[in-house]
């Protein structure tokens, strides 16, 4: 809940001034307020939006999109890579911040193998931190676009997890302590590979993970990178909802990849296909 970790965030507003100050419980859970005044409500579903309102890089999931998200990942397709997030941060982390958190999925299962540690979720969607809100009693829910800076307490986070989602090295290395870890999943150019010719999918660089780490190399350094690589036994209605969890469905004929799709044998075989990078915080 909000409650959980209020006392790790920051006023959007006030950091925007350059002035970091806290956010409290106002008299109900139903509001969130700053020692300046600034106040914001918390949705009935349980989050609060963070966003300052001057725009953002990204365009959040919609409704639809987090939909297909929490039908695809509730058949336990990609159980296999939110155990290899939680093995990799570690067991005595306090405070895990999930960057583009979109249903909770995997922070909810590093949170399980923690019984004391608390939970962040940022992401740009709404219908996102709404799921997300749900997804664990000791997650809180915050909309907040990482590009315009996360409203959350300078050093306060043990692990950051980023997974399929945009990371911003310089609010990352931020917030995290100097002992903290950051831990990302990046697919490899074999991640659904059987799909995109097909369905006309859009594909994933050769590189994706060295240009992870180049991104990252000035703030941070490599001490861990491990493969995973599965294949996934998917229905027509499971290929369906991993496209519409992605950034294909925003893309292409959808007429024509349902079409395409027909033609597919009633379940097919899949692959997975990830890289886990983990990160310290260089010279702390």
């Amino acid at each position: 809940m909000l409650t959980d970790v209020v006392d790790l965030l920051l006023c959007p507003q006030c950091r925007a001034r350059d002035v970091e100050s806290g956010l409290g419980v106002g008299d109900t859970d139903r509001t969130l307020w700053c020692d300046r005044g600034h106040s914001f409500d918390v949705a009935r579903q349980g989050y609060v939006s963070l966003l300052t309102g001057d725009g953002g890089k990204f365009t959040g999931d919609s409704a639809e999109m987090i939909a297909a998200r929490d039908a695809f990942l509730g058949k336990g397709h990609f159980d296999s890579i939110a155990a290899a997030v939680s093995a990799a941060v570690p067991a005595d982390t306090e405070v895990v911040l999930d960057v583009g958190v979109g249903t909770g999925h995997y922070l909810a299962a590093v949170l399980d193998a923690r019984l004391d540690a608390r939970g962040i979720g940022v992401d740009v969607s709404k219908f996102a931190a709404r799921r997300a809100a749900r997804s664990h009693p000791r997650l809180g829910s915050v909309v907040a676009d990482i590009w315009s800076g996360l409203p959350v307490r300078t050093e306060s986070v043990s692990a950051v997890t980023c997974v399929f989602a945009p990371r911003n090295a310089g609010e990352l290395n931020r917030i995290l302590v100097d002992d903290g870890v950051l831990v990302v999943v990046t697919p490899t150019s074999r991640h659904q590979r059987e799909l995109r010719g097909p369905l006309g999918l859009i594909g994933v660089e050769e590189d994706k993970t060295r240009r992870l780490g180049e991104s990252l190399s000035s703030m941070f350094e490599p001490v861990a990178e491990s493969a995973l690589q599965y294949p996934m036994m998917l229905s027509h209605n499971d290929i369906e909802a991993l496209i519409g969890m992605g950034p294909s469905s925003r893309h292409g004929d959808p007429d024509a990849r349902s079409a395409a799709l027909r033609q597919l044998p009633d379940i097919t075989e899949v692959t997975a296909s990830v890289t886990v990078s983990t990160y310290r915080k260089a010279n702390r």
